[in-house]
């Protein structure tokens, strides 16, 4: 799962300096072009499935936007549902760094 987490860090950085030579109607131009993509994939497939990882990105990128902004986007989840991922997200990275490391009683030294 972290290898899958750093090759869809590293391609989507490399996404994203592609865009920088782009002018704003380029971009603009695209993001009509992927909506309409999105829409046209969400007619043919009843229910998408998503993988943790899919869930990490689209949570990661969605949860600083308003939900006013949320509810106007085509989005191939709910807004509700994005930001439970988002929540569930963070709900377990801390309960991952509260978690104790070792289980049990602690070791006993060996000179006793």
């Amino acid at each position: 799962m972290l290898l899958r987490l750093a090759y869809l860090a590293v391609t989507n950085t490399f996404s994203f300096m592609r865009l920088l030579p782009l002018s704003e109607r380029d971009k603009e131009l695209e993001i009509l072009a992927l909506r309409h993509q999105l829409t046209v994939l969400q007619r043919q497939v009843a229910k998408p499935v998503f993988t943790p990882d899919d869930r990490f990105l689209l949570s990661g990128l969605l949860h600083h936007l308003p939900m006013d902004k949320l509810r106007h986007l085509t989005l191939p989840a709910r807004p509700d549902t994005i930001l439970r991922w988002h929540r569930d997200l963070l709900r377990r990275r801390h309960a991952a760094a509260c978690a104790p490391r070792r289980r049990g009683r602690p070791r006993t030294v060996r000179s006793i």
